[in-house]
């Protein structure tokens, strides 16, 4: 009798257990053992780089005695040469200057769509902004041929104006359906009260919507800096000259001669080239998320 009544006690006590148990099981294998694969995978590319970038040419070539995952003798002489040896400065102050220039054009031509679009409600103003991000879609490859026949008529081959001229072609749908969905996060009161005190639009723009925009407007930059910081396809057909190449082509072409890769200095110059970038992600991450989830709720 004492036995029968104690098996219940046991069972119940050992029940809270079990499924503690079960549920930290589950949530291992649910949700950290994924998102440890996934940081694992993601950045498993750039401690590629940087192990590549700091390891000496002798380790490089003989994997059977040294380890191609870790540093036996961590070297800067990759470094050196890029910097020192080859016109890398030269070409990140070019890339900087094209990510720049076609941010600042895009920023300007997408928040004066984004704002007639959204707020000055034209016959067919859905359908335009529609329209406008579907263009978004038209890959590159498709678009280079005919835009490098514009470019040379106008006289812009083998120059950085070229891109920065060209590379809104690609910036403005998306940035424009972005802060379309932002704008509608702002309340149409104020902007209708502005309006009752005799304001016109490019003030309402200028000194209520931009201020109250600015989250979307960090996020679109930092996409458009982003995409002409790495952009390939139009800096390889435009740029011919080696002084004017940007990062991303340079890297390719200039450090490679015939089959002879110089793969430290190919990683040094790839790794230095995306700190600028995840910089500017570290620091605005919290308004790109946010623009974007209001631009995709609405």
């Amino acid at each position: 009798m004492t036995d029968a009544a104690a098996q219940p006690t046991n069972v119940a006590s050992a029940g809270p257990d079990t499924m503690a148990w079960d549920s930290r099981a589950r949530r291992m294998m649910m949700i950290y053992l994924p998102l440890a694969c996934f940081v694992i995978i993601l950045l498993f590319p750039f401690y590629w780089m940087a192990v590549t970038a700091f390891k000496p040419n002798a380790e490089l070539l003989n994997y059977k005695e040294h380890n191609p995952f870790w540093i036996s003798s961590p070297t800067l002489a990759h470094i050196q040469h890029l910097l020192f040896n080859t016109a890398y400065p030269r070409w990140l102050k070019t890339t900087m200057l094209v990510a720049i220039g076609s941010t600042f054009l895009s920023l300007l031509a997408s928040t004066l769509a984004a704002y007639a679009i959204e707020r000055l409600r034209f016959r067919g103003s859905p359908y335009v902004g529609l329209g406008i991000y579907l263009a978004y879609l038209v890959p590159p490859s498709i678009l280079f041929i005919p835009l490098a026949t514009v470019v040379v008529q106008f006289g812009l081959f083998d120059s950085p104006l070229a891109l920065i001229l060209v590379y809104p072609t690609f910036l403005v749908p998306f940035c424009t359906w972005l802060l379309i969905g932002y704008f509608k996060s702002i309340p149409y009161e104020l902007e209708e009260c502005a309006l009752v005190d005799g304001a016109t639009r490019l003030q309402i723009l200028r000194r209520i919507t931009l201020p109250l925009a600015v989250p979307g407007l960090i996020s679109a930059g930092i996409f458009s800096f982003t995409l002409s910081w790495n952009e390939f396809i139009y800096a390889l057909a435009f740029i011919q000259s080696s002084a004017n190449k940007t990062v991303p082509v340079a890297i390719l072409t200039e450090l490679v001669s015939g089959d002879v890769y110089q793969w430290g200095a190919l990683m040094a110059g790839s790794l230095l080239g995306s700190l600028p970038v995840a910089i500017f992600y570290s620091l605005f991450v919290d308004y790109y998320v946010s623009s974007l989830t209001g631009a995709v709720k609405e």
